[in-house]
């Protein structure tokens, strides 16, 4: 037997090394982000999963229900990940200059994740009310960020800018879309149009009482 055949009947065993409950569910998750890089989040199969991770269908069942669930987890890791990394800096008093550091973040995680920004958004209309939860919880969680946020601007919650806040997070995330697919402007631009749209809006819905 060559050296290359050893290596070869060893590698299986490397996988199927023995894993605590949490390290296997975390190595699955991985090898599930790493296929949806190279397809659609649809397409990722049970199969590919346990083929790439080494181990049997059965076993990646253990850890969740079904193909629908094993999808679930993925895009609610993606939408945490999103949320975390866009979190507006404490640290920076400017109400603007805090909104022009959070869609920096923003943009650069889109920019380098745009698969699974549109694989969250996409939940939105999913069939599955646990999928299409993510999206909306995503979308509320950013839309309470710029109400929490928004006396700082000088701009009193009410209703109407409630209302005008949560489209305007809508509106950041069709541009976002637009833009992956057709980047017609620069990334300054983009974030000059996202920063600056929302004071105008906001404060027109202000005026709404």
């Amino acid at each position: 037997m060559t050296v290359t055949d050893r290596n070869a009947d060893a590698a299986p065993q490397a996988r199927r090394k023995r894993m605590s409950p949490q390290q296997r569910r975390r190595q699955l998750l991985d090898l599930g982000e790493e296929l949806a890089t190279e397809q659609p989040l649809e397409s990722v199969s049970i199969e590919a999963v346990a083929e790439r991770a080494g181990v049997s269908r059965a076993l990646i069942f253990h850890y969740f229900e079904s193909k629908q669930d094993f999808h679930l987890a993925l895009v609610q890791e993606w939408a945490q990940e999103m949320q975390a990394r866009t979190e507006p800096p404490e640290d920076v008093d400017d109400p603007l200059q805090r909104l022009t550091a959070s869609l920096t973040a923003y943009i650069d995680y889109v920019v380098g994740n745009s698969d699974q920004f549109v694989a969250v958004l996409r939940g939105s209309l999913s069939i599955d009310p646990a999928m299409r939860n993510v999206a909306e919880s995503t979308r509320a969680e950013m839309t309470r960020r710029i109400l929490h946020h928004a006396p700082a601007l000088g701009i009193e919650v009410t209703p109407a800018v409630e209302m005008a806040v949560r489209g305007w997070t809508a509106f950041v995330e069709d541009v976002m879309i637009r833009w992956i697919g057709d980047r017609k402007l620069t990334r300054d631009e983009l974030l000059a149009l996202l920063v600056g749209s929302l004071p105008a809006l906001a404060g027109a819905a202000a005026l709404v009482g």
